[in-house]
């Protein structure tokens, strides 16, 4: 299958294999990605067990799922089997792990943080940290990136954890994760990247980062749906987790039903709880084992040429760009920002063309490798065609943030 330059795609062979790119285009994996057929069959697979097993399906595969599915996540960011662990949500998975950590050395009291992190980490930190914690937050001077020496020289001898994006949502910017945790480590604090806007599009290798905490999730770049959220704790850190948001799959002999005694397990199930939602583990996997099969080098290639092409067209039609214009610090969203950017995102959505809006910013277009260059040029057309005819008018009453 060509793309516009006339060269063979062959990552469009993929295409089949996701429903929506049949009646949309489909440009918003950042946010969620396309579903698989293959979520079809899983989730009637799980319906099965449930309706032929009962309570047996436990036994069968259920009570060790959340780990089975860590350690198909594993590979894709670089970590041994064991050390992943699916979650519900990304405020679940900081929360248990935030709960767990060591905060009793009053001579570190900081936590360094960047205003362009994602809201929901930044709550979940205030809330889990002890009152004697202070937060340090570097500010962007842009709103699209973060200077790295102003963030190196944050972290020093009195911070405790390091807790910010691999890649900046708004952005895409790529945070030099490799100098953080060099410097983290360097005067003894740890490092918590969040990977949602990394993994599945750009390589991640969380054993050659040597950063202790990785939480990421399935829905975007992975097309694994909600529901997904991969922990990964480095092997030496395990032991020395003790969280207090925990529950019985945490147990060494869960089925003990010990009060008295709560005997953590060694691997990551120590940082497991109550009971998970299995339909989601059934649902995450179609989309994790195609990102393997695909590879992130090859999504990594196509990801820098179609993003470099998204820059093009916006430079062309004088549309201020809210993402990095070099392909090393650039992951998989390009954020444009034309003349009354809202209406047109609503007006896009509106002709199928899927993508979304952030306030100050402006509209993300994710292209994935199921995407062709052809259906970005169109997409690009359709937000100037949208300018002149006057039709982002009709978006002008009210504003809905929810794609």
């Amino acid at each position: 299958m060509p793309d516009t330059a006339g060269a063979p795609d062959e990552l469009l062979a993929w295409r089949g294999e996701f429903p929506i790119l049949a009646t949309s285009t489909y440009l918003i994996s950042n946010s969620l990605g396309a579903m698989p057929r293959g979520v079809y069959d899983r989730l009637r697979e799980y319906a099965d067990t449930w309706a032929t097993l009962g309570v047996r399906a436990w036994g069968a595969g259920w009570w060790d799922l959340k780990g089975r599915v860590g350690d198909l996540i594993a590979p894709l960011i670089g970590a041994p089997p064991g050390c992943v662990l699916v979650h519900e949500n990304a405020s679940l998975a900081n929360s248990i792990l935030l709960s767990g950590l060591d905060f009793s050395d009053r001579r570190r009291d900081k936590v360094v943080i960047c205003d362009q992190d994602f809201p929901s980490d930044v709550y979940t930190l205030r809330a889990m940290l002890p009152p004697h914690m202070t937060i340090h937050t570097v500010r962007s001077r842009d709103g699209q990136t973060i200077e790295t020496d102003e963030l190196l020289d944050a972290i020093d001898e009195h911070t405790r954890l390091v807790s910010l994006s691999h890649v900046l949502f708004r952005s895409a910017y790529i945070l030099p994760a490799a100098e953080i945790v060099a410097k983290a480590h360097r005067v003894g604090a740890e490092v918590l990247l969040n990977g949602y806007h990394s993994a599945g599009v750009i390589p991640v290798d969380v054993t050659g980062l040597a950063v202790d905490y990785y939480v990421g999730g399935t829905l975007k770049w992975l097309c694994g749906g909600p529901g997904g959220v991969f922990l990964y704790v480095r092997p030496d850190r395990l032991k020395t987790l003790k969280p207090r948001i925990t529950g019985w799959f945490a147990h060494r002999q869960p089925f003990a039903f010990d009060l008295d005694g709560f005997d953590l397990r060694d691997d990551a199930y120590r940082l497991a709880n109550g009971t998970p939602g299995i339909a989601s583990l059934y649902a995450v996997q179609p989309g994790v084992e195609i990102i393997a099969q695909v590879g992130v080098e090859a999504i990594r290639r196509k990801s820098r040429r179609q993003t470099a092409l998204i820059i093009e067209l916006a430079d062309r039609a004088g549309y201020a760009v809210h993402s990095p214009r070099d392909a090393d610090r650039r992951a998989g969203t390009v954020t444009v920002r034309p003349d009354h950017a809202y209406e047109v995102s609503r007006e896009l959505l509106a002709r199928d063309i899927v993508i979304d809006y952030r306030e100050g910013a402006g509209i993300r277009i994710a292209p994935h490798f199921y995407n062709s260059d052809d259906e970005i040029t169109r997409t690009m057309q359709t937000m100037a065609d949208i300018l002149a005819d006057g039709s982002w008018q009709r978006h002008v009453q009210g504003r809905s943030f929810v794609t």
